[in-house]
């Protein structure tokens, strides 16, 4: 009994020893939870709520002068027709504006000017999607001939976002628990969640066309839905 006294005594004194001289004394490492890391993925289906189309009048003459005063006309009366059909100011806005000369390259021979190529295209957006088919087609009635596409989108990027977010963390516990199940183990709490983000829907762009088409109603065209999805990452605690 004496002899565990004298030992206790000395091992209190050498940590207090050690204290007073500056030494640091080591507290025990604290035991970290094992854990399992998992991402989920979440979709969610929108309706889009906006569209947009680009069309322009592409003209060719002689001189420059000619080229440009011909598509001038031109765009004017599609934008008339266009403001007239509905379309705000706000809504139609200049999106190309070139000029090209037409070249004719002989062989052996520096180019030679045959003429000129003006175009000018206008991005039309109407948060009605209803009115793109109408619109567009009044576009095509006034004069364009080509067109680079037609979308729809969502203007609110949070829609179905609460959905999707819910549905992503869901599908991550329930891969967490298959493993944890496989290990033999016991699934605990959350201990982080980190959000991925949106990934982006893919963009529909119908093909490019030049057209003059005949004076009908309405292009037939049909917003459909969008797929919205996040991603997460959890961190769960394994019993």
């Amino acid at each position: 009994m004496r002899t565990f006294l004298l030992m206790t005594f000395a091992l209190g004194f050498s940590v207090a020893a050690m204290a007073q001289s500056g030494i640091a004394v080591r507290e025990p490492m604290p035991a970290y939870p094992e854990t399992v890391t998992v991402s989920g993925t979440g979709r969610a289906s929108v309706t889009p709520d906006r569209s947009s189309f680009s069309v322009g009048v592409q003209t060719v003459a002689d001189s420059v002068d000619a080229a440009v005063n011909e598509n001038n006309s031109k765009v004017a009366a599609v934008i008339a027709a266009l403001k007239k059909a509905g379309a705000a100011e706000k809504d139609i806005r200049t999106s190309n504006f070139s000029i090209y000369p037409q070249q004719d390259y002989g062989q052996g021979k520096l180019p030679r000017i045959l003429g000129y190529q003006v175009s000018n295209n206008i991005t039309v957006r109407r948060e009605n999607v209803s009115e793109a088919g109408r619109l567009l087609q009044t576009a095509v009635n006034a004069g364009v001939n080509t067109s680079s596409g037609l979308q729809f989108e969502v203007s609110d990027p949070a829609r179905g976002r609460d959905q999707a977010m819910r549905a992503a963390y869901d599908e991550a516990r329930a891969k967490a628990a298959l493993l944890a199940q496989a290990a033999g183990r016991a699934l605990g709490r959350a201990i982080s969640i980190n959000e991925g983000g949106q990934a982006a829907p893919p963009t529909p762009y119908p093909r490019a066309m030049a057209m003059r088409a005949e004076a009908v109603s309405e292009v037939p065209v049909e917003a459909g839905t969008q797929e919205t999805s996040y991603t997460v990452s959890v961190v769960f605690e394994l019993r």
